[in-house]
């Protein structure tokens, strides 16, 4: 529809209606063309950077504080291209002894100027809408590569088909991150989750666990991916996101042998019992060691809970909350 027949419908000026038209894609409720605005989404529509950055940047901040903890002292993980992984890179210029590989140039630069933080870039040809590096060159530098997590992002996430781009090209670079890393960390926001585009990355069956923010409850197509997830054994945990649009603060998720900040294996995180809610969840967790991140205490029988979790040593004593979801009993 184009704008002037936008402020015909809408009766106000076409200057009022070009505001507003950008105020809606910054939200993802439709895309922007050149003098008018179309329904979003279509399996090979991607958007911009400067789009991407300022959509959910709330709670992709939320997101990037919970990942951020899952890291510890001298690991070595990669991180992929996106708005999210690059405020991931942000928090994780704080972890000393770390090794990052990416092919990412926003990752890099978060990271450059970390004297505690090793950064190793791949090869590849740049892609200049998101500042990454793909193509052969790029997959072929992480060939024989080992590290403990990789951290990804991507355009769509559903329970069916799991992570996905519109890009073939970073769609394989992404499947080569995944080849090196031992678990699988997903990060995306309520907007992804439900979406589908053209590329496969990360199938839900290779996902070790998805950081997530709360869906709006309207958002009923959310909670329904977000459950089935669940289902397959998918570690979900929730990031609290402020009213005022920023992050309440980052916790460690207790459940399904997830790693605390610095541990592993299902090490409990440092910190008290402070702030610790729990709130009952239908269905047993599957799939996952027993004693790795238990819900209750040791010999109780039933099902497992939901907890808020304490904060990490670096995030202050924020009131952000944390969850596992379990999955639905069969």
């Amino acid at each position: 529809m184009s704008l002037r027949e936008l402020a015909r419908v809408v009766q106000t000026s076409e200057v009022t209606v070009r505001r507003d038209v950008r105020a809606l894609e910054a939200e993802g409720l439709l895309d922007r063309r050149h003098g008018g605005a179309v329904l979003p989404g279509g399996f090979t529509r991607e958007s911009g950077f400067p789009q991407k950055s300022h959509l959910a940047s709330a709670e992709k901040t939320a997101i990037a504080d919970i990942a951020a903890g899952l890291v510890g002292e001298g690991e070595a993980v990669v991180v992929g291209a996106g708005t999210t992984t690059q405020e991931l890179a942000r928090r994780l210029a704080r972890v000393p002894g770390l090794t990052v590989v990416t092919n990412s140039l926003l990752v890099a630069q978060a990271l450059a100027h970390a004297n505690r933080v090793e950064v190793v870039m791949t090869g590849g040809t740049l892609r200049g809408s998101n500042y990454a590096l793909v193509g052969s060159g790029a997959e072929q530098s992480l060939q024989g590569l080992r590290v403990s997590r990789a951290f990804l992002s991507g355009s769509g996430l559903t329970a069916e088909r799991g992570l996905s781009t519109s890009n073939m090209l970073s769609a394989s670079v992404d499947r080569a991150l995944v080849q090196a890393a031992a678990e699988v960390v997903v990060l995306a926001d309520h907007t992804k989750l439900g979406r589908d585009t053209m590329f496969q990355t990360v199938p839900a069956d290779v996902m070790t666990r998805l950081v997530t923010d709360k869906p709006p409850p309207q958002n009923d197509r959310a909670g329904t991916e977000l459950q089935a997830l669940a289902d397959q054994g998918v570690q979900i945990t929730v990031a609290g996101v402020a009213q005022t649009g920023g992050a309440e603060g980052a916790a460690q998720a207790h459940g399904g042998g997830g790693s605390g900040p610095g541990g592993r294996g299902g090490e409990p995180g440092r910190g008290g019992e402070k702030g610790r809610r729990e709130m009952p969840m239908p269905g047993q967790r599957r799939n996952h060691p027993q004693g790795a991140g238990s819900a209750g205490p040791p010999g109780a029988s039933g099902p497992p809970q939901l907890r808020s979790a304490p904060s990490p040593p670096d995030q202050g004593q924020g009131g952000g909350r944390v969850a596992d979801l379990a999955p639905r009993r069969r």
